[in-house]
């Protein structure tokens, strides 16, 4: 993308990414048609996520940046449009990862600081949250409601969720509920549609997209096996 601001002139190509922080404005002109993915985050979820860092408030101020390339913040970026663009079929839980995500990548793209050691969850902490995670495993399952069950902010829940399981929370949810969608598969004649709903997911192709990446096999390919 050419265009040209106040100050100078510009060429933009796939991956360049600018950081504007809340309040402020700009004005630029487009010399060409082009396509930009923009991402707007709360001021708030960068003081938290620079708190839950161990960081002092400070870092969660983002200053004016234009043209600069960070793979990871574009990977997001890019994930968080698809999954805009898809409807958000995987729910909240998966954008407020991302979200998360986002915010720890944006502060630490500034001077480093040592975060507090992370820690496993306790015996109870993963019991409540694995048995949170099964009583509304048909709902729209949040990372905040699963970090004020077991009593944390919603980065150290997913770090030290994974640290106990090995898995990132919303991939042990995708696992969870294609378990149950797999039970109900073998042992009712429910339709696939409604299998779909019980477990989680928010439509029949969603399901099926999950079941062939966890189990490598279609919902119709798991019926026909009972």
């Amino acid at each position: 993308m050419a265009g040209a601001c106040q100050f100078h002139r510009f060429l933009y190509t796939r991956g360049d990414l600018d950081i504007l922080p809340a309040g402020s404005t700009d004005i630029w002109h487009e010399e060409s048609p082009s396509t930009s993915v923009v991402v707007r985050m709360a001021p708030a979820l960068l003081v938290r996520t620079a708190d839950e860092m161990g960081l002092p408030a400070e870092r969660a101020v983002l200053g004016e940046r234009h043209q600069f390339r960070d793979p990871q913040i574009e990977h997001i970026a890019w994930a968080l449009d698809a999954e805009r663009r898809a409807g958000f079929p995987n729910g909240r839980l998966y954008t407020d990862s991302l979200g998360t995500a986002l915010a720890v990548q944006l502060i630490a793209a500034g001077p480093q600081v040592a975060p507090s050691p992370a820690q496993g969850l306790t015996r109870l902490q993963l019991k409540r949250v694995t048995e949170f995670i099964e009583a509304h495993l048909d709902g729209d399952l949040s990372l905040a409601a699963l970090a004020e069950v077991a009593g944390l902010s919603a980065s150290h829940l997913k770090t030290q969720f994974k640290r106990s399981t090995g898995q990132a929370v919303h991939a042990y949810v995708v696992h969870r509920r294609v378990d149950r969608a797999r039970s109900l598969l073998l042992n009712s004649e429910m339709p696939a549609s409604l299998v779909a709903l019980e477990s989680g997911f928010s439509h029949q192709s969603h399901m099926a997209r999950c079941m062939r990446r966890v189990l490598g096999l279609t919902p119709g390919e798991v019926r026909r096996a009972a």
